[in-house]
This record gives C-alpha cells, sequence and structure tokens, in this order.
C-alpha cells in the first residue's frame, strides 16, 4: 500500500477483526495482511497495548499439544471500535473529496 498507516487505523482494522470473532495473534496477522502489509512485528505490539488499554483480553487454549493465545474484544474495545467506525465515515468522506472532485470545484 502506497499510504502510511497510523497506529489508529492499526487499532480499528485489529479491534474489527476481533470483534467478529475471539482468535489468536497469527490469524489476526493475515485478516490485516488481507488488506495492507504488516508485520507479526508490527501487530503483536498493537495487541498487546490494545490489551494494556483493556480493549482486548486474552485467554489460552491448547491447540496440536501447544497453547495457543486468543483475543478477544471488550466491552471498551467495542466502544473504541463504534468510535473509530464513526470517525472513519468522516475522514474517508473528506478525502473522497479532494480524490475525486470536490476542491476547486465549487
Amino acid at each position: 500500500m502506497a499510504f502510511n498507516t497510523g497506529a489508529a487505523l492499526m487499532d480499528a482494522l485489529v479491534l474489527s477483526i476481533v470483534s467478529q470473532e475471539s482468535t489468536y495473534g497469527y490469524k489476526i496477522t493475515q485478516d490485516v495482511r488481507s488488506v495492507m502489509e504488516v508485520s507479526e512485528s508490527t501487530l503483536y505490539p498493537v495487541l498487546r497495548r490494545l490489551q494494556r488499554d483493556e480493549c482486548l483480553e486474552t485467554y489460552d487454549r491448547e491447540f496440536a499439544g501447544r497453547n495457543r493465545r486468543y483475543y478477544s474484544i471488550t466491552e471498551k474495545g467495542s466502544a473504541r471500535l463504534e468510535m473509530y467506525r464513526q470517525e472513519w465515515k468522516v475522514y474517508e468522506e473528506k478525502i473522497n473529496h479532494v480524490l475525486f472532485g470536490g476542491i476547486g470545484n465549487e
């Protein structure tokens, strides 16, 4: 992707993915990678920060003889996701206005 991505966008994507189902870090990374370039080394600090901010909680479950850490969204995380979604709508409208003909055509 040619556009820089900030922490808020990364947080919004992770919260959105986890809001659909509790899931584990590798799967979250793959889901985020489907829309933007990101490495696991970038994503895991995001997961830890969201957990520290009480937006995500974790639990471990055995999978193929190993423990796998799962992430689930909290009530606080759901509220933050809703805020990000509302802010994205406004941001998207402003960007589309500039990119697709609003500025200078009024």
